[in-house]
């Protein structure tokens, strides 16, 4: 009997692309990298990795779909460079891209190829708008180089069965420090800044505050002990404002300075000065006797601030432009419904947000802030063919309705008295292609003018929401049917055969809307012989649910044939080949032989199994790892036999239980063997519910995943 842990190497790429993304960062003077890879179906490219700004920055671009005209998407569909030198050739090339950053930089983008042009994925860069325009000296060689060794340590993972995969968020590099300073220095550099007149503080690279000098202490009004570690906005309530929130955006992404005027109550007025590097921000902080002209009223009670440097933008329409931005990227509903939550409302300075859709002649809720649930309640369900509300009346006439104070909507709704909670209202119909799709509603507080240039913002971006909307509502349609067909194609009930106690469990994700082909089953084989067999298909659509369907129907076939277990997943491995569908499944066989005692494992580039003995060890099984089914028609599968003593356990499992962003894992799979080690000898059922959640992770899987418990016990 073979023991000890498999090899895998998702571990070690993920290193060496981030080694990689590290130096082409240094080698061309870029102050963010990017690392983009292509998700398993085929259609959208996912963030990986990122250096040089916080993730949270990176949400708007974190998935690009193909379709989408955006560089990242173009240097993959075209296979060349995509060179951006300036703001204003971004704006011109790539408009919805540009009003997610409408910054002063210069882009970047490489698609990762290999030989035979697949593509992997692509290579962002950003330097400050000072860059020249165009590639200078060697830089273009260097991006090239780098996408050539990203591309094999790709190939080379993918080519043991172990492909390296975005998680759902990206994993952020720490910047390089090319020198640190010894504690003498500190101090000196400490007592020196002490001595300024002005505040200064610094932000790590995530934007929360690493330093404060004593005099910020004075200027801000809060120690140290309250800033430290918080994002400014946080920590500050009277910094909580979108134009300096931008104007750090601004400085963390163009790699420029910016500055702006903020006021700290009651009436002190503070300049802050932002310098940006790569490994953070250095703050200067003044006080000013200059008051920014508050300008001229805009929608959402906002006003032009034109204190700064960094051009001119207005609260309500950086909300907008981030809401479109985002909405391109939405997937499901419950994505959508999050987003215009988030975005919609503080564009306009709205209180309370209220997001129905249009079903079965009833308009039915399903997302609101600052309504209470009893309020919510009364509205959903209302009949589509009513006019006494104002939604679903605003949706009939496909016309928006403001009104500016409670005499406005008593006027016209005298029904509604006694069942008001805000002070005003906009009911915006959702109208996609000429469908009505559902309805948003924006409550106020206090009374609300809704000046035009306002009116015609939110119709703007509801024409936006109810397209978005609409696609999401289509999707998760066919995602329900994805999962109904997977759900279909896994066994309902195990066979039940003397001497093997069985459990399993299938999760499907909690975080996204793609679906998974794990599958699992147990095959009787006769009185004392059965096989197990768990695997995974490659993709999250109904076309790996429906070939997960076909790969399970062929090892059934050829186990309940008498195949051996090489002879099980070569056939299979041949099937596949035929089938020619473009996607690998990596599979693990398990023949039982429960007379003996024995079990006959052969593998397709699966994780490896783990055995726990009746005294309790457990150990991670080495098998032979065998190609991923579907690439090679000639391919072996080499068989290893192990000993199965009465109440050994054999565990089987697809990396959705122990795979997650920023984990080693051969770390996880550890884990997964201790936890299995010391779970105790109780039931069956009992230790699949706790493995199933061993690191308390279960609610937040971001792929599917199969477990299957089998225990040799003395026959009835």
């Amino acid at each position: 009997m073979n023991g000890g842990p498999v090899m895998v190497v998702t571990a070690p790429v993920r290193e060496q692309l981030d080694e990689t993304l590290a130096e082409v960062v240094r080698a061309t003077n870029a102050h963010i990298g990017a690392v983009f890879l292509m998700l398993p179906e085929g259609r959208v490219l996912g963030l990986e990795v990122l250096t040089g700004a916080p993730w949270e920055l990176a949400t708007p671009w974190a998935r690009v779909t193909l379709s989408r005209s955006a560089p990242v998407a173009d240097a993959v569909r075209t296979g060349r460079l995509v060179w951006l030198g300036s703001r204003e050739e971004l704006a011109e090339r790539y408009p919805q891209t540009a009003l997610v950053l409408p910054y002063d930089l210069a882009l970047a983008v490489a698609p990762v190829l290999d030989a035979a042009h697949t593509v992997r994925g692509a290579l962002m860069l950003i330097w400050p708008g000072s860059h020249p325009e165009r590639p200078i000296g060697a830089e273009r060689a260097v991006i090239v180089h780098a996408c050539e060794r990203m591309c094999e340590q790709l190939r080379r993972a993918e080519s043991v069965g172990d492909p390296v995969r975005p998680g759902l968020l990206p994993r952020v590099l720490e910047p390089t420090r090319t020198r640190t300073a010894g504690p003498d220095e500190a101090q000196a550099a400490a007592d020196f800044v002490g001595r300024l007149p002005e505040g200064a503080c610094a932000l790590d690279p995530s934007g929360r505050i690493a330093y404060v000098s004593g005099r910020t202490e004075q200027l801000v009004g809060e120690p140290a002990r309250v800033l430290l570690g918080a994002l400014p906005w946080q920590a500050l309530p009277w910094l909580r404002d979108p134009v300096h929130e931008d104007r750090y955006r601004g400085a963390v992404l163009s790699g420029q300075p910016t500055s702006f005027i903020a006021r700290r109550p009651p009436d002190h007025w503070l300049l802050f000065q932002l310098y940006p590097d790569a490994t953070g921000v250095s703050v200067r902080i003044s006080p000013t006797d200059h008051r920014p002209d508050p300008g001229p009223q805009v929608p959402g009670n906002c006003r032009i601030d034109t204190a700064g440097k960094a051009p001119d933008r207005v609260t309500a329409i950086y909300h907008l432009m981030q809401l479109a931005g985002a909405l391109a990227e939405a997937v499901g509903v419950r994505d959508v419904v999050e987003l215009v939550a988030d975005l919609f409302p503080p564009a306009f300075g709205a209180d309370a947000f209220a997001l129905f859709v249009a079903e079965g002649g009833r308009l039915r809720v399903i997302g609101h802030r600052g309504y209470g649930e009893e309020a919510m309640a009364a509205l959903d369900g209302t009949s589509l063919g009513s006019r006494r509300t104002p939604a679903s009346r605003a949706l009939l006439t496909g016309v928006p309705r403001f009104y500016s104070s409670p005499d406005e909507l008593l006027r016209a709704y005298p029904g509604l008295a006694g069942s008001l909670r805000k002070s005003a209202w906009a009911l915006l119909p959702l109208i996609a292609s000429g469908r009505p799709v559902g309805c948003c509603i924006l409550g106020y507080a206090k009374p609300h003018p809704f000046p035009r240039g306002e009116r015609s913002a939110m119709a703007s971006l509801t024409a936006l929401i109810a397209q978005a909307l609409d696609r999401a509502r289509v999707y998760d349609a066919k995602h329900r049917l994805a999962h109904g067909l997977q759900a279909g194609l896994l066994p309902h009930t195990l066979p039940s055969l003397p001497g093997l106690e069985v459990a399993a469990r299938y999760l499907p994700a909690t975080s996204g809307m793609d679906i998974g082909g794990d599958f699992y089953d147990l095959i009787r084989l006769g009185d004392s012989c059965a096989a197990a067999v768990i695997g995974d298909v490659q993709g999250h659509n109904v076309n790996a649910a429906a070939l997960m369907g076909q790969v399970r129907t062929a090892v059934h076939a050829h186990a309940t044939a008498g195949a051996s277990p090489d002879q099980v997943l070569a056939r299979t491995n041949r099937l596949l080949d035929e089938l020619d569908t473009g996607l690998f499944t990596s599979c693990l066989y398990v023949h039982l032989a429960l007379d003996e005692g024995v079990a006959r494992l052969a593998t397709a580039g699966h994780l490896p199994p783990l055995l726990r003995h009746p005294g309790g060890r457990t150990e991670v099984l080495a098998t032979p790892p065998g190609l991923l089914l579907g690439i090679d028609p000639l391919a072996e599968y080499p068989t290893t036999e192990v000993a199965l003593p009465p109440e050994a356990v054999l565990a089987l499992y697809t990396d959705g239980l122990v795979e997650s962003p920023g984990t080693d894992l051969d770390v996880a799979i550890a884990g997964l063997a201790h936890a299995l080690a010391t779970a105790g000898p109780g039931p069956l059922d009992e230790l699949a519910e706790a493995l199933v959640d061993y690191d308390g992770a279960s609610a937040h899987r971001v792929d599917d995943t199969a477990l299957l418990l089998l225990r040799r016990v003395p026959a009835a």
